[in-house]
């Protein structure tokens, strides 16, 4: 097989033996059952799988398991508290301070809402797609307004192009594909009043 300078197998020569978690497992689970031994599952599994094969540690593992009485292929239940506070009514709370006073800082949402400062922020940022600019919550996605103007601005300057593509090129600047969002946060006083 060829390979690129890092090592790496070209993509039309990739190994397609790759097999998900748990259907390593059942195969591990039918060879226990078969009665070979970890040794025996893992030089089976490494002949028919090569690079992709399961480590020796896992066979093991899995068969151990399986020789314990479990027989479940998947991953046992871990203890912990599963997530609650990011959810679409906890969203729609935030999203509603947020959009009422732009200036609230995280730690204040959170204690608004009754969750945590991480799960606040993590909804800010994940679920409502904004970020902090200027000490104010903003959007990041564009608005109808920007979304329109977007189109206009790029439908005009296809028809430009189609009159005369030998001299639009040299008559255009051109700018990266940053976006500012441009507004005037209120000063102290005025966020007072």
């Amino acid at each position: 097989m060829v390979t690129l300078f890092y090592g790496l197998p070209l993509p039309w020569q990739a190994d397609d033996r790759n097999m998900e978690k748990q259907e390593v497992r059942a195969v591990i689970k039918y060879f226990y059952f078969k009665g070979l031994t970890p040794q025996e599952i893992f030089t089976d599994m490494k002949e028919t799988l090569g690079e992709s094969a399961p480590a020796y540690s896992t066979v093991t593992k899995w068969y151990a398991e399986f020789k314990h009485g479990g027989l479940s292929c998947e991953d046992s239940q871990r203890c912990g508290r599963p997530s609650t506070a990011v959810n679409e009514e906890t969203a729609e709370k935030i999203n509603k301070l947020v959009m009422n006073d732009r200036r609230l800082s995280v730690y204040f949402i959170a204690e608004s809402v009754g969750i945590s400062i991480g799960s606040a922020h993590s909804i800010l940022r994940q679920n409502l797609m904004m970020k902090k600019v200027s000490a104010r919550w903003v959007p990041r996605m564009f608005s109808d307004v920007q979304k329109v103007d977007r189109a206009e601005t790029s439908t005009s300057l296809l028809s430009l192009f189609n009159k005369n593509p030998d001299n639009f090129i040299s008559k255009f600047v051109t700018v990266d594909e940053t976006w500012l969002h441009h507004f005037d946060p209120e000063s102290k006083a005025q966020s007072m009043a």
